[in-house]
């Protein structure tokens, strides 16, 4: 009889032995204890095998933030069902289309969104509908309440399917990524020992729950290491910074740095107690990466992974003999593939590129997921003849091994016959005084096919010249790289991870040309 690979079984053998120390404590005065998360996931598992549900049935969720949300995706790992995230963002049209097409079993939503989220799914062939809110109630806590606080682990194989993840679907439909109890179990057991956790190390979660980072990376690496969660519903930088003190790891997204930067109660002292601060989702950029460095004396550790394939790359926690004792955490890179990832660059025509040459990036691993949820063609078309994943990343790798990733691929301007990278372009300018952000886009050109469009955010206080941008670039950059336009504006648009929607900016300027 080969051990269960239920992710949940895994996580829970890691509780510490006293059940009664406290696992995880909120922003509002509560304290859980990991007895009470053993049993609160067990009287939930209960209440999901009382009805009946088909092997492998989904239970999709649309919930604010709150430890309850986190126990109802424990207890759905630990009833051997499969849990499907959804953005709290997304509007009817959008569950119409999660729910159509991952035809889930249970649905749960907050009590607000009950009337027009029961209807799309009760439409849909939905046997159970539950509300959630964030502060304990809900019929689904009504309902679990009558159930027993003990439960035997569901037995899963490690190739088990535990969630779908839709990805974010900027070209055409959301795809939803198959991801396996021993995927994300492989994931974990390595960034416990890469990231370095250690006993009596305290998480501050100040993430979303209905994506990777929050829901996975985070909480799947407090509880594998038994380490206390400080939970925050909403990232607050005043709050942060004074749970500092009391608190080891922060894992955030580059705006909440941005936005820790901006409060002046971050200091040396107030950070002297952590240990380790990670950042990922989106792109870093050097100058945060720097002044973070020069305001608290921590170095953030930069990283890369995606819905498909949790966690890829990493900068090191610490120079080992790995990479030959000499490594650094390096701004503008996201490190090294971790062990047991292989990681490959590639032209368009399938050719291996030398280093430093930039490509698209392919990967290898037990974290990759198994595909697409009902798209066999599109998840053969993702991977090749040898198994890799294609990402649809743009990056290059150096002469000592570090990864960088420049852009997505769908992001690629073909400017007259030339590439152009909008990240290459995007570092210069940001680099000009008084620039906080930029974004460069591709829209159509009727002499070039497509042509750059650089979309700025000034600092505060700061005026930025839409002009003097343009020919700031000129003296820096090939002409076929120089963007047409330049819009200096208020702010960039952003999804709930802060990464920039620039399929929006895209539809924003398509016709500037036409």
């Amino acid at each position: 009889m080969t051990t269960n690979q239920n992710l949940f079984a895994a996580l829970r053998a890691q509780f510490p032995a006293d059940l009664d120390a406290t696992a995880v404590e909120t922003d509002n005065g509560l304290f859980y204890t990991w007895r009470d998360l053993d049993h609160a996931t067990a009287r939930m598992a209960n209440l999901l095998a009382s009805l009946n549900l088909p092997a492998g049935a989904r239970v999709a969720v649309q919930v604010e933030k709150s430890v309850e949300a986190m126990v109802l995706y424990l207890a759905t790992l630990r009833a051997g069902y499969v849990f499907l995230p959804l953005n709290t963002a997304y509007q009817s049209a959008e569950i119409e289309y999660f729910i159509g097409n991952a035809e889930p079993a249970v649905v749960v939503c907050s009590a607000a969104n009950f009337g027009w989220v029961s209807k799309i799914a009760f439409k849909a062939g939905t046997a159970h509908v539950f509300t959630l809110n964030d502060d304990r109630t809900g019929s689904l806590l009504e309902r679990a309440a009558h159930f027993g606080d003990q439960h035997e682990v569901a037995p899963c194989a490690a190739d088990d399917l535990a969630a779908i993840l839709y990805t974010s679907g900027t070209t055409g439909r959301s795809k939803g990524a198959m991801l396996s109890h021993g995927n994300m179990l492989s994931n974990a057991v390595m960034l416990k020992d890469y990231w370095g956790w250690q006993p009596g190390d305290v998480l501050i979660h100040a993430l979303p729950i209905f994506h990777v980072h929050g829901l996975f990376v985070a909480i799947h690496g407090a509880l594998i290491n038994g380490s206390k969660m400080i939970w925050l519903a909403k990232f607050d930088p005043k709050l942060v910074i004074r749970k500092m003190p009391e608190a080891t790891v922060f894992m955030g997204v580059p705006t909440l740095y941005v936005r820790l930067l901006a409060d002046p109660g971050l200091t040396r002292e107030a950070a002297s107690h952590m240990r380790l601060f990670i950042a990922g989702s989106a792109p870093l950029l050097i100058e945060t990466f720097k002044e973070w460095q020069d305001r608290t004396g921590h170095t953030i550790l930069e990283r890369y992974g995606m819905s498909e394939t949790i966690m890829l790359t990493s900068n090191p926690y610490v120079a080992d003999a790995r990479h030959g004792g000499q490594a650094e955490r390096r701004g503008g890179t996201v490190g090294f593939p971790l062990p047991g990832v292989s990681l490959r660059v590639q032209s368009d025509e399938g050719a291996a590129l030398p280093v430093g040459e930039i490509g698209g990036i392919q990967v290898k691993g037990p974290n990759v997921f198994k595909g697409y949820w009902r798209m066999p063609e599109k998840t053969a078309e993702e991977f090749t003849a040898d198994g890799f994943f294609k990402t649809g990343d743009v990056g290059k790798v150096d002469e000592r091994g570090y990864v960088t990733i420049v852009g997505r691929a769908k992001d690629l301007i073909i400017s007259g016959g030339y590439n152009v990278y909008p990240a290459e372009i995007e570092s210069y300018i940001n680099e000009m005084p008084g620039v906080a952000e930029s974004a460069l886009v591709g829209v159509p050109h009727p002499d070039f096919g497509e042509v750059g469009v650089a979309v700025v955010i000034a600092k505060p206080g700061a005026t930025v010249e839409a002009a003097q941008v343009i020919t700031t670039l000129k003296g820096q950059l090939a002409n076929f790289k120089i963007p047409k336009h330049c819009y200096v504006v208020a702010e960039l648009p952003r999804n709930t991870m802060g990464k920039v929607q620039k399929n929006l900016l895209r539809d924003q300027y398509k016709t500037l040309f036409a």
